[in-house]
């Protein structure tokens, strides 16, 4: 018997006139946004519309001027970013950044916690090897998730930028992130490739309890995917 802790309907982000202004420029004009549980919502609109103002401003990289954001029920507008993503809302950014020298498995693994690096337990093997060994297998169901399991060994640098992207994704799914907002996660890639990024994050969606963020340009791409659309023009927002 499966129990959710969430029905379908229920809002996992949410935002309230939010506002951010520099100096007399509104990026962002009291937007009004929900995200619903296990939903892929995209934000589109022209550059310069305040897209990525409205993900840096709920993701604690900004301070809104006004408003209110709500993530799983709390108001965490104004928290510091570290808070944030320790609550479960990740995001990644247009430029993959992993650790290029490490391969896909030791990048994802690197996101996962571990005993190991408690300097109390570290020296005593039996407390976290078992932890150790459940770890590698969930990164190796995390990466089969993304399409990555068959090049586990594969350094980051040795990737191609489709599956770069994915690994992003990857690592964000192995903090266990309730919210994950992917910064135009099809921007850069082969329009061959861009289907199946979008593919795999519609299968997680369906699989896993997240929610995915969108901010993308290439609408006629990504729209099929999507559940909700808000379009952003001069920093207001509209479903």
């Amino acid at each position: 018997m499966v129990i959710r802790l969430r029905e379908v309907n229920e809002k996992v982000l949410w935002t309230e006139k939010l506002s951010k202004y520099f100096g007399g420029l509104a990026a962002v004009k009291e937007v009004n946004l929900t995200i619903k549980y296990k939903s892929v919502t995209m934000l589109i609109g022209p550059n310069g519309a305040g897209k990525t103002t409205f993900v840096n401003l709920c993701t604690g990289v900004l301070k809104p001027d006004s408003g209110k954001i709500y993530f799983l029920g709390k108001d965490i507008t104004g928290w510091p970013s570290h808070k944030i993503y320790s609550e479960g809302f990740v995001r990644t950014f247009q430029i993959p950044s992993p650790f290029l020298k490490l391969t896909v498995l030791e990048n994802v693994l690197a996101s996962l916690k571990s005993d190991a690096e408690n300097p109390v337990k570290a020296p005593f093997r039996n407390f976290w090897v078992k932890k150790e060994e459940e770890n590698i297998e969930r990164a190796f169901k995390i990466l089969g998730k993304v399409g990555l399991e068959d090049i586990w060994y594969y350094e980051a640098f040795k990737l191609g930028g489709a599956q770069l992207k994915m690994l992003e994704v990857a690592r964000a799914l192995a903090t266990g992130a309730k919210l994950i907002a992917l910064d135009e996660p099809i921007g850069g890639v082969d329009p061959a490739y861009a289907g199946d990024i979008l593919g795999y994050v519609r299968n997680i969606k369906d699989s896993i309890d997240v929610s995915f963020l969108l901010i993308e340009h290439r609408i006629d791409i990504a729209l099929p995917f999507a559940d909700y659309v808000y379009v952003m023009d001069r920093g207001g927002g509209n479903l």
